[in-house]
Parts: C-alpha cells; sequence; structure tokens
C-alpha cells in the first residue's frame, strides 16, 4: 500500500507541475511550500533515472522522457480515479433481493 500511495502522491504532483508550467503555481495549488515540491520532483527522477523537467531560473520545461512519464499519470491516475468513483458508487447503491 505505501508503495502504490507513494507512486499516486509522485504522479499527480509531475503532473501539476506540468499543468502548473511552474514549481510555486503548482506548490500554491497543493498547498505546499515550493521547495518541497521542487525536492520532491528531484527526488522522482532520481528514483527514475531521468530528467522529467529542465529547469532554469526562470521557466521550466518538460523533456521528451517527462512527456512520455506525463501522459501516463494522466492516463493511470484517471483510470484510478474512475476506479475509486465506481466503488465509493457500489458502496452507496443498495443490493441483494428484498424478501416479500
Amino acid at each position: 500500500m505505501d508503495r502504490f500511495l507513494a507512486m499516486k502522491v509522485f504522479a499527480r504532483l509531475f503532473a501539476r507541475v506540468v499543468e502548473a508550467g511552474s514549481f510555486s503555481k503548482a506548490a500554491d495549488a497543493l498547498r505546499l511550500p515550493p521547495a518541497s515540491v521542487s525536492r520532491t520532483l528531484q527526488a522522482l527522477e532520481a528514483h527514475l533515472g531521468a530528467r522529467l523537467i529542465n529547469r532554469t531560473t526562470r521557466s521550466i520545461s518538460i523533456t521528451e522522457d517527462g512527456e512520455v512519464y506525463y501522459e501516463r499519470c494522466v492516463r493511470v491516475l484517471g483510470e484510478v480515479d474512475d476506479m475509486e468513483a465506481s466503488l465509493a458508487q457500489s458502496k452507496t447503491n443498495p443490493k441483494g433481493n428484498i424478501n416479500r
């Protein structure tokens, strides 16, 4: 469970950085300090052994590896969200037979 949760957190953070176009905007959206977002992304890149985002003092740009990773993150996170929503919905719908 811990590994899955970590993967979900890393993927959501990475996707947010890409979508926001900056660490500070992503940090604001996630309500985290920008340094935490930067360190987390560095840890993800170290774990993957690939640079996902090129950084300068004024901007970021996604690498080719980052593009591929981002597309997969979005797809997988969408599937996880759908799966969790489906399970939550099945718990609220009545099941079984009604005896008369």
